[in-house]
């Protein structure tokens, strides 16, 4: 049986499109880009939306760093309203980046499943793609921070999901088994495809209700309480 739950925090615990579009308003508001790109902040937020997503893929892919992510998304967007000021893109990333963490949406159920689980012994863990110093300033501001035995980021790992190595990782400081061990993330190929290939069983959150046509075995959850049925 199961006894180490792993879980990713941002789209699955912590609800990182809400806090993300949050902060990313008050710096539209603050500074004035209504007037200095001449768009709405939906438009804004659909062409930074797939920037930023696209740099996330390259980051996970090695294929880019953590500092050309941070601010090319922002120098990225502004430059295709034609405004070409890196400096201001810099300074609203480096705001951003300060600001974001500290919001504190989590996804429906997200307390009342981990007090569940908590309660029934298991013992639980984080693996996050994401840097240490946001992470942590998310776990710890939306109270998430001790239900979890371990954390490991991608950054402390030395490698992103779905490298086999950063679930090895995590195995390895969770002091715990593949087969006594299960995990549960939103992104199929980083969460899922990437912990089966790492020899541990996993459960797709899945709130969108994507469809994905795989010969691999897992759960599928599409509200985090569904989780109380499984474990």
């Amino acid at each position: 049986m199961y006894k180490h739950i792993f879980f990713d925090l941002d789209h699955t615990l912590w609800d990182f499109e809400q806090n993300s579009k949050e902060a990313l308003k008050e710096l539209f508001e603050e500074y004035n880009l209504q007037e200095l790109l001449g768009q709405s902040f939906s438009d804004f937020m659909q062409v930074y939306h797939d920037i930023n997503h696209a740099y996330w893929d390259a980051y996970k892919k090695g294929s880019t760093t953590r500092e050309a992510l941070r601010n090319g998304r922002f120098i990225d967007t502004l430059k295709h309203f034609n405004c070409k000021n890196e400096q201001l893109a810099i300074t609203i990333s480096e705001d951003y980046i300060q600001r974001s963490p500290y919001k504190k949406q989590l996804f429906d159920g997200a307390i009342q499943v981990l007090d569940y689980l908590k309660n029934k012994a298991y013992i639980l863990h984080i693996i996050t793609n994401g840097f240490n110093e946001v992470q942590f300033i998310k776990l710890t501001e939306s109270a998430l921070l001790p239900y979890f035995k371990t954390i490991t980021t991608s950054e402390n790992a030395g490698h992103n999901k779905p490298h086999d190595k950063i679930f090895i990782h995590a195995l390895a400081q969770a002091g715990a088994q593949k087969s006594e061990s299960i995990m549960i993330g939103d992104n199929f190929e980083a969460d899922v495809e990437g912990a089966i290939k790492a020899g541990i069983d996993a459960i797709w959150f899945n709130p969108l209700k994507e469809e994905i046509v795989t010969e691999l075995k897992f759960k599928t959850i599409y509200h985090l309480l569904e989780i109380e049925t499984l474990l």
